[in-house]
């Protein structure tokens, strides 16, 4: 294998015109660029340079070395300067994850102040509904996912960063006989009939923990994944729900809701981070971002 450190010290005589006038250039003595070049000769197996006068002149495998080392130089240089852009946050690409009801309300805005402050990067938004998008996360496939209360606090080489507690509200049909209450016990809804809009998983366990705290389990008679459609029911007079406030961003106009106390369900939501991700400007530079928009 040829030593691409020898390969510069045989274009930096070409380029020279003598050893002598090499070896000045590169702090050597005439004899240390003179062992490199017999060196490179010796792995080539063949001759690079041949004297002219008092100087030297490359043969044809001298000049193709010669031109190979400034590719490789140019490239090094290239390189150095692309992992400086990416160091600096000017470059890269994020690959992000993220559930439904936090896209309008975080990913959105966090998104817009990250572009103007790291216009260079890309970003890759990939819905994760119903999905867990923390094995992406731990196993490198996304660099950040938006994910609610994971019940396991640790994966490996992973940081869960609070963002902020969406608590859920009590969504009613609009003549409902509890809309005249600004302010409801979870009791108050034990013996209705429930719609429920969240399918099983971390969404769904904070309103089931909370009805067995208030010590009830909700009768669900209607099942909806999705937040618009479960109002509808509700609309409907089918039902009463729990929905929380970041899913109740666009309101049926036949629901009314109400706070829910003794106790108030809440989602926890947590940005998920690589470890390593948070060496990158712009990974951080999104996490400040997400909390922003999570405070708004």
């Amino acid at each position: 294998m040829l030593d691409v450190r020898r390969m510069q010290v045989l274009r930096a005589v070409v380029t020279s015109g003598s050893v002598t006038a090499a070896a000045a250039n590169l702090g050597y003595t005439p004899s240390a660029v003179s062992q490199q070049v017999a060196a490179l000769e010796k792995q080539a197996g063949i001759a690079l340079l041949e004297r002219v006068g008092r100087g030297v002149q490359p043969t044809a495998a001298g000049r193709l070395l010669t031109e190979h080392a400034a590719l490789i130089s140019k490239n090094v240089a290239e390189a150095e300067t692309a992992l400086a852009d990416l160091k600096a946050g000017r470059t890269g690409r994020l690959e992000i994850r993220y559930f439904a009801t936090a896209g309008a309300s975080l990913v959105a805005p966090a998104l817009v102040r990250l572009r103007r402050e790291h216009p260079g990067v890309r970003v890759d938004l990939k819905l994760s509904d119903p999905g867990d998008p923390l094995p992406d996360v731990e196993h490198a496939r996304a660099d950040l996912a938006l994910v609610v209360r994971p019940r396991e606090q640790h994966r490996e080489g992973v940081r869960l960063v609070h963002l902020l507690d969406d608590a859920y509200r009590a969504v009613l049909p609009a003549g409902h006989r509890l809309a005249s209450k600004r302010v409801l016990d979870l009791t108050d809804l034990a013996d209705e009939p429930w719609v429920g809009s969240e399918p099983p998983g971390p969404c769904l366990e904070p309103v089931l923990d909370a009805c067995a705290a208030a010590g009830f389990s909700p009768d669900f008679v209607v099942e909806s994944e999705d937040y618009a459609t479960a109002q509808g029911f509700v609309a409907a007079g089918l039902g009463v729900g729990l929905m929380p406030r970041m899913g109740l961003r666009n309101r049926h106009p036949d629901v009314v809701v109400r706070k829910v106390s003794r106790p108030e369900p809440v989602r926890a939501i947590y940005a998920a981070v690589r470890e390593i991700s948070l060496a990158q400007p712009a990974v951080l530079g999104l996490l400040e971002a997400l909390r922003e928009a999570a405070a708004e």
